[in-house]
């Protein structure tokens, strides 16, 4: 999913599954529920998964009584796991970049944070528009514009207690390559405001039909209180586009 397929790094594979697997993470708690509240009626459709990862989300689509689920990802690392982790679902290593090798024509697409990784955002909605039945669906999350717009990473005002005050927006309008480090050195993503996202499903041929920008909700809050900086940042960005 990235320039260097960074998940197939060990170090960072190792890291990114501990966190994954901490039932308190911000995936768990407020990016699936966001992703699977746009989905449609998924029975009897046939499925493609972006960014598959460990198969996690194509297995529920199984559940949710899909007949079909195509999942693609560039790690072999991730595939490795989502094939010993579950059943009946179809897997194939690609590259989002290029999706000209993918089998078929679909009803629902989804891509679950993996938007983000790609250099070209406008040429990855005409290949999905091209993979699409009328009808079908486009629904994708990423990191949220605001959180990937400073060119020197994520920073925060703090008051004498540690407890962020408000959040230092810069370079929102630079729509280029962003290199951080996130568990190791040199993860490459790509910054894109909404205009930009916007105007590329509409180009593409889409009808938007709906935008979320989650949060926790108010007892996780309490629970969780490391969750309040979101009420500043969202941390995520969920669009649903129909063609």
């Amino acid at each position: 999913m990235t320039d260097g397929n960074i998940f197939d790094n060990q170090e960072f594979f190792d890291r990114y599954r501990e966190l994954r697997q901490n039932p308190d993470n911000a995936n768990i708690l407020i990016e699936k529920p966001a992703l699977f509240s746009l989905a449609p009626d998924l029975k009897g459709k046939d499925v493609l998964d972006l960014g598959c990862g460990y198969g996690e989300n194509c297995s529920e689509f199984m559940k949710l009584g899909a007949a079909t689920v195509l999942g693609v990802d560039i790690s072999e690392k991730m595939l490795a796991v989502a094939k010993t982790e579950t059943e009946d679902i179809d897997y194939l290593r690609a590259d989002m970049n290029d999706l000209s090798g993918i089998p078929g024509h679909y009803d629902v697409i989804f891509s679950s944070l993996a938007i983000h990784y790609i250099k070209h955002f406008d040429r990855l909605c005409d290949s999905i528009y091209t993979l699409l039945r009328a009808g079908g669906y486009f629904i994708f999350s990423q990191e949220h514009p605001l959180t990937t717009a400073p060119l020197m990473g994520v920073e925060w005002v703090k008051d004498v207690s540690g407890k962020r005050t408000h959040y230092l927006l810069s370079d929102y309008m630079k729509n280029t390559k962003r290199e951080t480090v996130w568990f190791v050195e040199g993860v490459v993503k790509y910054h894109r405001n909404f205009s930009e996202l916007i105007n590329s499903l509409i180009s593409s041929g889409f009808t938007i039909e709906g935008m979320l920008e989650p949060v926790v909700d108010q007892p996780t809050l309490e629970r969780l209180p490391v969750y309040e900086s979101d009420l500043h940042k969202p941390n995520f960005l969920l669009i649903r586009a129909r063609k």
